[in-house]
């Protein structure tokens, strides 16, 4: 019988930690980037502070799992029992172990997450109290938040836990979490959107399958949101709802604590709601046009329209990527077999080769190239969710898969309190003048 993921992860542990030990003790000093004025009054851009054996984003080959590209974790994740994408819990135990998990691997997983997946019943009590009008991302982050009383990791903290051993309670936390964040979503869903009427989970199918399920969508929806959560499940440490995370969880905040911080990181207009804005530009595209779908040279001058006026056009670019993102290849793969013939996946597609030389016409882009956002909101539109403040929940749940890998493993290795430091206009001013500034840390 194959190694439990705990024990395999207790393994992993206890071979990881003399490495970040011997870094920290004999290279501590090691100089690694150097730090500009642009950068620091810039939002840290670029800033080469963080750590994250997760994922790396590859300006080249786009976020790697473990070290796998994008395609190589479609291709060996075991796939879903009816279905042609991965299974959500395989990831899961390749983010925590670093290993391809065989099919009774990722069967265990999602075995834990069904024992896990029933939520308090204060939990509905509190969806159903929120006001009628609320935003599906204030329920989502307030349930999170309210499951704290819930907390392992917490309990076990004032009872008096070894430091070493805090990762053990931050895993079932994790765990425990993640199995109840389908249940969360679909039922603010209903709430909101839907009467209230829920519909139960079926503990007979995995993650994403019971999502879909949930939210009363047939098939291939189920595979929709495995993929969806998988391509939107980590992204590095430096992002806005990534290092909140990090961060919150730094000061020993449970899992609860750290990922209801992540999703309000994720609610803010500048990280999770790009997707809406590509929805939007694509219908007021389509209202323009009548609902019909435009000719090349027709769509060419709507770009440039929309460039000439000041705009960007939404969907393309990346601050670090300098090719086509593989996540809206995989999408776009998708939408080619499953929705060719739906009127925005046509425009998605006349737009993958229409923008980018219009782009590197106009020379402001560094990377002209369609990102994860340029469609992942139309194939959404097209199995039915068309509640554009509910995308960003879906957003949620993704990120949430690698957010808990990453806490798990910042515990077992025991990193500190973040708490970087702070500098003055006015020392700026003086180191930009060449004065001397003592700066103490």
């Amino acid at each position: 019988m194959a190694k439990r993921l705990k024990d395999t992860l207790y393994e992993k542990i206890m071979d990881w930690r003399p490495r970040t030990e011997r870094l920290m003790k004999e290279y501590g000093n090691v100089v690694v980037d150097k730090v500009t004025i642009g950068q620091i009054l810039g939002g840290m851009r670029g800033i080469k502070s963080l750590v994250s054996d997760i994922s790396y984003l590859d300006p080249q080959e786009g976020i790697r799992y473990r070290g796998y590209t994008l395609p190589e974790v479609f291709e060996k994740l075991p796939k879903a029992r009816g279905g042609e994408m991965p299974m959500v819990e395989g990831l899961f135990y390749l983010l925590l172990t670093g290993d391809m998990p065989t099919e009774e691997q990722a069967a265990e997983v999602a075995d834990e997450f069904n024992k896990r997946r029933i939520l308090p019943r204060f939990i509905y009590e509190l969806i159903d109290a929120m006001p009628c009008c609320s935003h599906p991302m204030t329920i989502f982050s307030t349930a999170i938040l309210t499951l704290h009383r819930e907390s392992f990791f917490t309990k076990k903290y004032h009872a008096g836990i070894n430091k070493l051993d805090y990762w053990d309670p931050t895993y079932e936390d994790s765990l425990n979490l993640l199995a109840k964040l389908p249940e969360i979503a679909t039922y603010t869903y209903a709430k909101l959107y839907r009467d209230g009427k829920r519909i139960q989970s079926n503990p007979n199918l995995d993650f994403g399958g019971n999502f879909a399920h949930m939210m009363g969508i047939g098939k291939p929806y189920d595979d929709v949101s495995r993929m969806h959560f998988i391509v939107h499940a980590d992204h590095e440490a430096g992002n806005v709802s990534a290092h909140t995370g990090h961060l919150v969880a730094s000061s020993l905040s449970d899992v609860y604590l750290s990922i209801s911080a992540m999703v309000n990181g994720l609610a803010g207009p500048l990280h999770g709601l790009a997707n809406q804005e590509v929805l939007r530009w694509l219908q007021d595209l389509m209202d323009k046009m009548n609902g019909a779908v435009p000719t090349e040279d027709e769509l060419k001058q709507f770009v440039w329209n929309t460039l000439n006026s000041g705009q960007v056009i939404p969907g393309f670019g990346h601050a670090v990527l300098r090719k086509t993102d593989p996540r809206y290849m995989l999408q776009r793969e998708f939408s080619l077999k499953n929705m060719p013939e739906d009127p925005l996946f046509k425009v998605v597609d006349m737009l993958y080769n229409v923008v980018p030389p219009i782009l590197l016409e106009q020379g402001k882009a560094k990377n002209p190239w369609p990102n994860v956002d340029a469609q992942s909101g139309v194939i959404q539109w097209h199995y039915g969710i068309k509640e554009y403040d509910f995308y960003t929940v879906l957003f949620g749940i993704g990120r949430a898969i690698g957010i808990c890998a990453n806490i798990i493993w910042d515990r077992a290795l025991g990193y500190p309190l973040e708490r970087p430091k702070s500098l003055t206009t006015a020392i700026l001013e003086d180191i930009a003048a060449g004065r001397n500034v003592e700066i103490e840390d």
